[in-house]
């Protein structure tokens, strides 16, 4: 899976389409990611010791990898991510890197 945790994304189709924000949790075996601020859901609660009031709380649903694209760091825009082998400058290792497909910028 390309989207990492704490990527910058936006979402390209479904009810959310054009939000953007920042991924909060990654579900690889089910290709699905908790994005901030988008595909909210109301859920009723009792009240408990957490939330003594209990009522209505909005929560992050998941929402699947290929409703998503990762934004490009160096333009804002949505990107495709490619992989490039570097070597470390440090230890002489080869290492992959994320890249923008766009740009050639490379992604945390």
């Amino acid at each position: 899976m390309n989207i990492h945790k704490n990527d910058t994304v936006m979402v390209v189709a479904g009810n959310s389409r054009g939000k953007k924000g920042k991924v909060l949790k990654v579900f690889p075996k089910n290709d699905r990611v908790i994005i901030e601020g988008v595909n909210l859901r109301k859920r009723h609660t009792k009240p408990n010791q957490r939330n003594p009031q209990g009522g209505i709380v909005e929560k992050e649903a998941p929402i699947h990898v290929s409703n998503i694209m990762v934004l490009d760091p160096k333009t804002g825009d949505p990107t495709r991510i490619g992989k490039q082998i570097i070597i470390d400058d440090k230890t002489g290792k080869k290492k992959r890197a994320r890249i923008s497909r766009v740009t050639g910028e490379m992604l945390q």
